[in-house]
């Protein structure tokens, strides 16, 4: 018989019961609950006269909607605030714990829970965000479900869920200066299209992939969604249990010791089998960015955008509408276009180390006159080490300035959109149409692409300045 997966392995440890031709019964971990997909879960709770089965297992943070300047003050927008109020309500009500605006805990929801050590090797996690595929970078199952499943995992602790296929994408050698995580999973997307995960769950695998930080692996699964899959994970190491160890609510002394011993056993056997394989070459990942109206359209900077012949006869017309939206030119080079805003922030690469990297290259530089910089921390506590370890000088000195946490203008529900027209180097995950505001161009980049971008104001490859 064939070893397991990784995958394999801890799904099948949460299995509670197996519904013939049908889905599992998992039980869940860890709820991350955030604004903006909870109240309509929290009102079907209401209705059923129930309250939250296992309140101690589920975490909640307003991220979606905050503001990102003055969140001392009242929120302006109606709908944001009446979102933010009915979380702290629900939280009080059924004693959830709440890290809300202002607390020293307070972030994005997929920042915070790995900061404070929520997100462990083994779990299963989910949260009613599509980024929750995040924490897989710790060797845990982490996924995204809708407003019907978090009402069932809050009155159950379980949710029904068919088991994905596996697939398992080896990127091997060592990785080139100037190319990020962000560079690594914008080449694997770009490679395998938005659509080229759809039905599985991928693990990361190789030399490239096990060289990056805990910070960078967060970055590769948080955007595994942008291909399609259901999720991605990485096998725990070193650097994993190095990154959990002393953390808020990570086990301590001997119980850390012996659960260290239990991580160390979560990964693919030798001998087991995945649905799909794919092995990519490091020395062939240059820095990435997007052209396009979805994650899969990247290329590397250094490249033209295809030409409209190169493209599949079947996608070709959504191609045109897409570059017609972006107001690009098939067969056109991509660096030298003027650029008008850079957003760093989001929980794709809104940690300490995507601020550091920003700042290590503004130092004693300025940023272009015309074009303007949000720099957003994804948590008080990345908000709080930029001060102490004086990134917000740097950046201030640039002529950058630190926002407050949040989502931002990610996906421009709250007051940071980009305005119609304004084409913006953003590090987050996601570049739809409108995604970051109405009319709003958006190209997807590592934060050292966004800051070479707000120096130069232009989309420049960051190899040509390092």
């Amino acid at each position: 018989m064939a070893g397991k997966t990784l995958f394999d392995k801890i799904w099948d440890a949460h299995v509670v019961e197996e519904i013939k031709g049908g889905p599992s019964v998992l039980y869940i971990d860890r709820h991350l609950v955030h604004e903006v997909t909870s109240p309509q879960a929290f009102a079907g709770l209401d209705k059923r006269g129930i309250s939250v089965f296992r309140p101690e297992q589920t975490i909640a943070t307003p991220d979606h909607n905050v503001p990102t300047i003055n969140q001392h003050l009242n929120i302006k927008d109606e709908l944001s605030r009446f979102q933010v109020n009915k979380l702290t309500e629900n939280c009080k009500k059924h004693g959830i714990a709440l890290y809300g605006l202002n607390h020293p805990f307070h972030g994005i929801v997929h920042v915070m829970g790995p900061q404070l050590g929520i997100t462990q090797p083994g779990l299963t996690m989910v949260c009613g965000d599509s980024h929750t595929s995040t924490h897989g970078a710790f060797g845990s199952v982490a996924f995204g479900i809708g407003t019907s499943e978090v009402e069932m995992v809050l009155a159950t602790q379980c949710i029904l869920q068919p088991k994905p296929k596996k697939m398992r994408i080896t990127v091997d050698g060592e990785l080139s200066t100037g190319v990020t995580a962000k560079d690594v999973v914008l080449y694997i997307i770009s490679k395998i299209s938005a659509s080229g995960g759809t039905g599985y769950f991928i693990e990361y695998a190789g030399s490239a992939i096990r060289s990056l930080s805990m910070e960078g692996r967060m970055t590769v699964c948080n955007m595994s969604i942008e291909s399609g899959a259901r999720g991605g994970l990485i096998a725990p190491d070193e650097t994993t249990f190095e990154y959990i160890k002393g953390r808020e609510f990570a086990p301590s002394g001997a119980d850390f010791d012996r659960a260290v011993e239990r991580w160390k056993r979560l990964k693919s056997d030798a001998d087991a089998l995945f649905d799909k394989e794919l092995h990519f070459d490091a020395a062939d990942i240059e820095p990435m960015i997007t052209y396009g109206t979805n994650p899969g359209m990247g290329a590397k900077i250094t490249d033209r955008i295809p030409a409209v012949e190169d493209i599949d006869p079947a996608t070709r017309e959504s191609y045109k509408k897409a570059l017609a939206y972006m107001d690009f030119e098939a067969g056109s080079p991509i660096a030298g276009r003027k650029v008008d805003y850079i957003f760093v922030g989001s929980c794709t690469n809104g940690r300490i180390e995507d601020l550091r990297e920003v700042a290590r290259f503004v130092k004693g530089k300025r940023k272009a006159d015309h074009v303007t910089a949000w720099i957003v921390p994804g948590s008080k506590q990345v908000e709080e080490q930029a001060h102490r370890e004086g990134i917000t000088e740097t950046l201030e000195a640039a002529g950058f300035k630190l926002r407050q946490p949040g989502c931002s203008a990610c996906l421009a529900m709250n007051d940071d959109k980009i305005p119609e027209g304004m084409l913006a180097v953003a590090t987050t995950n996601r570049n739809f149409e409108g995604r970051q505001g109405p009319g709003a161009r958006t190209m997807l980049a590592s934060p050292l692409t966004a800051a070479v971008a707000a120096v130069t104001g232009k989309v420049t490859d960051p190899r040509d300045l390092l």
